[in-house]
């Protein structure tokens, strides 16, 4: 049997069925719809003609559906409903009620800085509300958010990917930390000298052992060890309190490192760019109702940070 081509149905007429089936009244089902009684009678003569039946069929004071009328009304109540539902869903989003998983593109950085706030603040707001942090390849996050594996990517994003949509979050920069005592760090500034003769940690996604602040002290011909690399950021303070290398890491993550009391802070010796985490998009989710209270949520606890 051929299907039929909805495009040639105004599925107005739908609604006009339903409101005639519940009202059993022109009259009234034209003012139920806020219609003239002459257009819906006209849309009772279209149903007509779609379904070859007269579907009602005037007894008395009411329009008394027909066997055709009552063996279809079913499918287009549970239809339309669906229809409704759909509509409603997609127009309004409830962070005190929803139980809505957002998938977040995150590095070790970020979700340490940012989500334990973000978790603290959903506990009163959004109770139900889940989160899957998942880590990234930047060559790949544009992809990522178009397929909708992550609804949101924080990070360091110098060059957008195509369709997608970015604001900054805050600024950051480098510090140096190193074990609570170190004999080489004293009270006063230590200089660039000193500090690239210290045996140091390196955290990078790469395998190699280069990082900006190599490029730093190279323009000041200077040259560091680097004793230990390491992809996994959270070994660092174990690492660094229980040793004599000293590393250099975003402060935000250093100011709650050093909160454990083993480890210090000192300024870097040496001038660094600092850098800004962003939040990026897609431009397909741009006015998701629910992209929207994640986007503004993470605003507002990076604010606070």
């Amino acid at each position: 049997m051929p299907s039929i081509d909805l495009a040639s149905i105004d599925l107005n007429l739908l609604v006009a069925f339903e409101a005639l089936f519940e009202e059993q009244s022109v009259t009234a089902a034209a003012s139920r719809l806020y219609l003239g009684q002459p257009a819906m009678s006209a849309a009772l003569g279209r149903l007509r003609v779609l379904f070859e039946d007269e579907l009602f069929i005037r007894i008395g004071r009411e329009m008394q559906p027909t066997a055709k009328a009552l063996e279809i009304a079913p499918g287009i109540s549970v239809a339309l409903q669906q229809i409704r539902q759909t509509l409603e869903t997609s127009q309004t989003f409830d962070p005190a009620t929803s139980q809505r998983t957002f998938a977040i593109g995150s590095s070790d950085y970020t979700s340490h800085v940012i989500m334990p706030k973000l978790l603290s603040v959903c506990a009163q707001t959004a109770p139900s509300i889940n989160f899957r942090l998942i880590g990234f390849d930047k060559s790949c996050v544009g992809k990522l958010l178009e397929q909708r594996e992550i609804d949101i990517a924080l990070g360091v994003f110098p060059d957008s990917p195509r369709q997608t949509m970015q604001i900054p979050l805050f600024q950051e920069y480098f510090v140096g930390i190193c074990r609570r005592g170190h004999p080489a760090i004293a009270s006063s500034a230590i200089s660039p000298e000193a500090f690239a003769a210290l045996p140091h940690a390196l955290f990078t996604l790469r395998r190699d052992a280069v990082g900006e602040l190599d490029k730093v002290l190279a323009q000041n011909n200077l040259q560091r060890r680097i004793a230990l690399t390491t992809a996994h950021l959270l070994v660092l303070p174990a690492i660094i309190s229980s040793s004599d290398l000293v590393t250099a890491i975003p402060s935000r993550l250093a100011t709650q490192f050093a909160a454990q009391g083993t480890l210090e802070i000192f300024e870097l010796p040496v001038q660094t760019e600092p850098w800004m985490i962003s939040m990026l998009w897609s431009k397909l989710t741009d006015r998701d109702r629910a992209n929207l209270w994640l986007r503004k949520m993470l605003k507002s606890v990076c604010e606070t940070i």
